[in-house]
């Protein structure tokens, strides 16, 4: 199997960001009540996630490295991400009110949601490619993506059925959801590495 075809699917499946490295929790927890919600929060931390590889390799490996820079890496990736996420509310406010408005105070939490970090963080410590940067940067988010669309939707089916615990209501139910979606994933651990 070609090794960008590998680290994508690794990315959604074995190496799933939300259900291994356990990332993005926040959102997942905030977001995931109503699935278009959940969606929509997916699509924008891909696309922020996306913008923010693009710039950060060419950023580390053509000014940071040769200038021996290196140790300003996180505030470089922060700044990038920031711009980013400001970008992504200017578009959504401007083309998705309803949209910008449901996800409320996540939308600028995009900033410092660990996920979007873990990338930069991770093709600098696997020395990827520019190309494989993107190919794993869209397969995690398109994993984060996922396990956010399931959690939400499994939130639905259960508010309609209404037996979840008291005790469990909110952020306790979801944490038992991310565990056994994350022991469903494990299943995938032999297929394939990054």
């Amino acid at each position: 199997m070609p090794e960008s075809l590998s680290i994508f699917i690794a990315a959604i499946t074995s190496h799933n960001l939300a259900l291994t490295y356990i990332l993005g929790m926040c959102p997942m927890i905030g977001v995931s009540k109503n699935l278009n919600t959940a969606v929509g929060m997916g699509i924008s931390v891909t696309f922020v996630i996306m913008l923010t590889a693009a710039i950060n390799w060419p950023i580390y490996n053509y000014i940071l490295v040769p200038t021996n820079s290196t140790i300003l890496e996180f505030v470089v990736f922060i700044v990038t991400i920031g711009a980013s996420v400001q970008l992504l509310e200017m578009i959504l406010e401007r083309f998705l009110p309803a949209l910008y408005r449901a996800f409320g105070i996540f939308l600028p939490l995009i900033t410092v949601n660990c996920v979007v970090l873990s990338i930069s963080l991770f093709m600098v410590l696997r020395n990827y490619s520019f190309v494989t940067t993107l190919v794993f940067a869209f397969g995690s988010s398109i994993g984060w993506l996922l396990a956010i669309a399931m959690v939400a939707a499994i939130r639905e089916k259960l508010d309609l059925v209404g037996d979840v615990p008291r005790g469990l209501q909110g952020p306790g139910i979801v944490m038992v959801i991310l565990g056994i979606l994350a022991l469903g994933f494990m299943g995938f651990g032999g297929m394939v590495n990054v």
